[in-house]
């Protein structure tokens, strides 16, 4: 059976890049009378990201804001690459493939707003969230089915899994 377009970008791939407000979250911020920040994460979109790790790729976050709940999440996800506080993700992309070794067409991006655009424009596999900005349609491979925060990230890894002839073996774990 040949792979379609999309799936034969997400076979070359070996880094997920995510944005975070908009794609990991639904986009909306929570401030308590404390003034802390609080952030929901959908429990798929982390498991996809650990079947993804699981695996053998590599994930990272590049995100506008810093917050402590971001560091958290992260951090019990293993997350490998955090870069919060990043106005201009661009060269901390850059640099990252540099470091990583890594071309272009091996990694994934899924971002949700125009500040995504300069990464989305130079990933092998572009993503964004149903409810991200629609200037970003033109600029992508694949649009989730699902908004950001409510299963985006997992419908990403799942097709990135798929391409890669990897999930039957974790469905098979789960189906023992």
């Amino acid at each position: 059976m040949s792979l379609s377009p999309i799936e034969r970008r997400a076979e070359k791939i070996r880094l997920l890049l995510l944005d975070v407000d908009g794609v990991l979250t639904d986009n909306r911020l929570f401030y308590g009378d404390n003034g802390i920040e609080y952030k929901a994460f959908h429990t798929r979109d982390g498991h996809g990201m650990v079947l993804l790790q699981q695996a053998g790729l590599d994930i990272g976050i590049i995100t506008g804001r810093t917050s402590e709940v971001v560091t958290r999440r992260m951090a019990d996800l293993k997350v490998k690459y955090v870069y919060q506080g990043v106005p201009d993700k661009l060269p901390t992309f850059e640099a990252l493939m540099e470091e990583c070794g890594l071309a272009p067409e091996q990694v994934a991006y899924m971002g949700d707003d125009i500040l995504d655009l300069p990464i989305l424009r130079r990933v092998g596999l572009a993503a964004m969230p149903a409810n991200g900005d629609p200037t970003l349609r033109h600029h992508v491979h694949f649009v989730s089915q699902y908004p950001g925060g409510q299963g985006a990230v997992r419908e990403l890894c799942e097709l990135i899994l798929k391409a890669q002839g990897r999930w039957e073996e974790i469905m098979a774990f789960y189906l023992r």
